[in-house]
């Protein structure tokens, strides 16, 4: 691991390089405001394996990061990057802790930085302030009413306005008696509880909170169900997605979604495009994109339960599908395409089809998967712009961003 400790001159001028790239991308507010948040510091830096660069100040670590992004995709691209800062602390509003037993005693743990077996922590500056207000009012209650038996993890999922699920995860099965305590629990704690084990799930309250983020000075609210996927850090999200609006600036036509989730890119796009036809293969994330059009009351978006092979099959009239028999595929003028896909990218056949497109904006949780993906699209696309998004500060973690045009 490079020390940027040594060489503040080179820092310095790459963060401002970044400040200027920043404001030019429209990051201003961000940068300022989390620019001047206090470090982060827990005592169990060195020893809990959540984060590995605990000896770098956040400005080194986002340097080296940035820096090894900047070699890993200079075959394709050399231009400014694009940069979207965390909060130092308490940005998470989604996270999971063991649950530690010593006789009697239960305490929250995670695994140790040397894999040695897990530590016990009494607290996470790693997880929102609702979140660390709640964990250890959480413990105690569950062990005043004798609610920790086989136990083994606990589960948070938080809004930025404090509205939390809290999912409680044992080796046993749930019976009335517990349910009776979940609900004295979450009435006591002001949160939904969540009791899950083989084969049950138990929801006392509800399983989702809704969120409400500003994407390019709109406000938009998001229904985000336990259990499935959100995005953790919410102020990156934010500008994330920003992002990926000002890069579809200047489109025309209608906008084409891979890998769509619960809409959290999607409806936002709906501003921009005529039209949005957006695909997911879970199915309680398509149920959560149609709640959440509808709580931004957005019309003009079709989601569909397929994966993007089945949607190409579908796009070609290789097969039929049911889902798909109320959607005029011959309405649509594609001409941009949105892939957000998981940490192995895009398969071979998914690549080919970006092919047909225009204009394709890439998000990838994988920078190693996503250097593949360009290079393998290199003859026909320019990489024109690129963001790093600083998701997991204090981790080695950089989620990226990547917009091609389709040479002349």
């Amino acid at each position: 691991m490079q020390n940027w400790k040594n060489s503040s001159a080179s820092q310095e001028a790459s963060f401002s390089a970044t400040a200027a790239s920043v404001a030019k991308m429209g990051f201003e507010h961000f940068a300022y405001k989390i620019m001047k948040d206090d470090a982060m510091n827990c005592e169990y830096f060195g020893v809990c394996g959540s984060c590995k660069l605990y000896d770098l100040s956040y400005e080194e670590q986002l340097s080296e990061k940035l820096e090894r992004v900047k070699t890993l995709f200079y075959a394709v691209y050399q231009g400014s990057f694009a940069i979207a800062r965390s909060k130092e602390q308490n940005y998470r509003a989604r996270s999971e802790f063991k649950i530690w037993h010593v006789a009697e005693e239960i305490s929250y743990a995670m695994n140790r930085l040397d894999k040695q077996g897990v530590v016990t922590i009494d607290a996470c500056p790693m997880v929102n302030e609702h979140i660390s207000a709640l964990m250890p009012k959480l413990l105690a209650k569950i062990s005043a009413k004798e609610m920790g038996t086989k136990l083994f993890n606990v589960d948070f999922l938080s809004s930025s306005q404090g509205e939390i699920v809290v999912s409680l995860i044992y080796h046993r099965q749930l019976d009335e008696r517990w349910s009776e305590l979940a609900k004295e629990l979450g009435d006591e704690l002001g949160v939904h509880i969540i009791g899950r084990s083989r084969k049950q799930k138990v929801v006392i309250g509800q399983d989702y909170v809704t969120e409400t983020l500003n994407f390019e000075g709109r406000v938009y609210r998001f229904k985000q169900v336990e259990n499935a996927f959100t995005q953790p850090n919410p102020r990156v999200n934010e500008q994330m997605v920003s992002w990926a609006l000002q890069q579809t600036k200047g489109s025309s036509g209608d906008l084409l979604e891979l890998y769509c989730g619960s809409g959290n890119f999607t409806i936002p796009f709906a501003t921009v495009f005529e039209k949005v036809l957006a695909t997911e293969i879970s199915k309680s994330s398509i149920a959560a994109a149609i709640e959440n059009m509808r709580l931004n009351d957005t019309h003009n978006i079709e989601f569909v339960r397929m994966s993007s092979e089945e949607f190409t099959q579908a796009l070609d009239a290789e097969r039929e599908f049911r889902r798909m028999k109320e959607i005029d595929l011959s309405s649509y003028e594609l001409k941009t395409l949105f892939v957000d896909p998981p940490r192995s990218g895009l398969d071979e056949r998914s690549r080919e089809f970006c092919r047909r497109f225009e204009h394709i904006i890439y998000i990838s949780c994988n920078p190693e998967t996503l250097k593949r993906d360009l290079e393998a699209l290199s003859d026909e696309y320019e990489v024109t712009q690129m963001a790093a998004f600083d998701q997991f500060p204090y981790t080695e973690h950089l989620e990226m961003g990547a917009v091609l045009k389709k040479r002349i």
